[in-house]
């Protein structure tokens, strides 16, 4: 009898390396936005210059 793949868990650690990927990712993506707010504490992305016409 021949060993069987086991498929099922070869997707699941590939979905479990896809999820820790993807909050690394977004643990960068904050960390780098954090960075950003700091060394301009005056100016936000939120903020939009006032238009002057």
């Amino acid at each position: 009898m021949l060993a069987r793949d086991n498929y099922s868990y070869q997707k699941y650690q590939k979905e479990l390396a896809k999820k820790k990927k993807k909050e690394a990712k977004m643990q960068r993506k904050l960390n780098k936005e954090s960075a950003q707010a700091e060394e301009s504490p005056g100016q936000t992305s939120e903020q939009a210059p006032e238009q002057v016409s």
